[in-house]
């Protein structure tokens, strides 16, 4: 590990041997070009059939009655309880997961070909349809649940979600619409190095803006007509900078592995979790608005539970785990989950792509990124974001292999049209 970049007040904020234990399992994910493989999570909105009310964990035929009936079709040593409560299933490549307020999310990976994911997804709701229909319940890929208000969901009986809901609901304007009541799509892929990491960061974080305004797909808020083309992004970057938005210092020049650890360690954790830290001073798991993983975990090297963890307490846009994780997506309906992902293989995955588009934002400043998204944000169809109009941006970043379309209007998610 180079040191010619300065710790933030190293003797305060971070720990060396923290910063060393995350740049290795950044390098971890380094692959063979051959070798790489794509993730995809779609995460759906559980509704009542008939009234479009959102159905929560606990109540009569919700969504723990669900998980217990569709733990059948699973396997048992891969399922994931918070004392009693059964939260997540697993199965080959299938990974049935629940976010705070029920959202029920479908992880599919690794992808080694296009049609998996098709396949898969297929094979989830062949499980879990029939039963969903037992209990009255259907699934929505909205961004946000269309009819129920946030404080009128109970959030799932787990230990982390719950000090995430004591923290968040002190911060900012949508902590508790972002964990009760919205649902995403992410797409995640590799690199090959340290420099082929940083370099599809950077891309990925200048064209998500565009990325997330083709595929947008929220349009209620609150019971009411949603305004605002990129209502994701304005809710999360509302917790504050740092933890959600565009990655700070991506765009410097010495920026690297390191940096990127320095970053998500020296960042108080929101949620603090030693479950898996026998020899930390204190135990459990706990709201931490001021503790970083420094204050919280002992000196010496993190295992891989804590790293997770940590990272996991961070939101930006584009996350950098042992693969890229792009972030930006409402949730998307399999048919333009599909277009987006090879959408996203193509342009990041592809060495002719990726450097097309590097080419084109050389020199792209974090300054650029944000003003690029309120343009979007304050102007929709007319905006002009690096300076260019939507059918620009619409033919720049059409990948003719993929033979499909960027959406240009997705306030429905049955509208595709230009």
């Amino acid at each position: 590990m180079h040191n010619d970049f300065p710790y933030y007040h190293l003797d305060r904020a971070v720990n060396p041997r923290h910063v060393q234990s995350l740049v290795e399992f950044y390098e971890a994910g380094c692959k063979p070009r051959d070798q790489y493989g794509t993730g995809v999570e779609i995460e759906h909105l559980p509704v009542r059939e008939g009234t479009d009310e959102a159905v929560t964990y606990a109540e009569p035929h919700g969504i723990r009655e669900v998980l217990e009936e569709l733990a059948e079709l699973y396997d048992a040593s891969k399922e994931y309880r918070d004392g009693d409560a059964l939260l997540g299933l697993g199965r080959g490549k299938i990974a049935v997961s629940l976010e705070p307020g029920g959202q029920i999310e479908c992880s599919l990976g690794v992808l080694e070909q296009p049609d998996e994911l098709n396949d898969l997804y297929a094979q989830f709701r062949a499980d879990i349809d029939p039963i969903l229909a037992r209990h009255g319940i259907r699934l929505v890929t909205y961004g946000y649940t269309p009819v129920t208000s946030a404080r009128d969901i109970t959030i799932i009986p787990k230990t982390r979600y719950a000090a995430m809901n004591e923290y968040l609901g002190r911060v900012g304007s949508y902590g508790w619409n972002m964990m009760r009541c919205s649902a995403s799509t992410q797409v995640s892929f590799d690199f090959s190095s340290e420099a082929d990491a940083i370099e599809k960061m950077r891309m990925a974080v200048a064209v998500g803006p565009l990325l997330g305004y083709f595929f947008r797909n929220t349009p209620y808020f609150e019971g009411r007509e949603n305004e605002l083309p990129l209502l994701r992004q304005h809710m999360w970057e509302g917790i504050g900078s740092g933890r959600a938005g565009t990655n700070p210092g991506l765009f410097d020049a010495h920026y690297g592995f390191e940096q990127a650890a320095i970053d998500a360690l020296a960042t108080p954790l929101m949620v603090a979790d030693t479950t898996h830290s026998p020899d930390a001073a204190r135990q459990g798991v706990w709201t931490a608005p001021f503790e970083n993983a420094a204050d919280v975990y002992p000196d010496r090297a993190l295992n891989e539970y804590e790293i997770t963890h940590i990272i996991s307490t961070h939101f930006t846009d584009v996350r950098l785990k042992n693969f890229i994780e792009m972030r930006h997506w409402d949730s998307l309906p399999l048919d333009r989950a599909r277009i987006l992902t090879d959408l996203v293989v193509k342009l990041f995955t592809n060495e002719e792509e990726l450097a097309r588009i590097s080419g084109y934002f050389e020199g792209v400043r974090a300054l650029d990124v944000n003003a690029a998204k309120l343009d979007l944000q304050a102007h929709g169809e007319d905006a002009r974001p690096y300076g260019q109009s939507l059918d620009f941006w619409r033919e720049f970043l059409h990948a003719e292999s993929t033979g499909a379309d960027i959406p240009g209007d997705a306030a429905h998610p049955d509208v595709f049209q230009k």
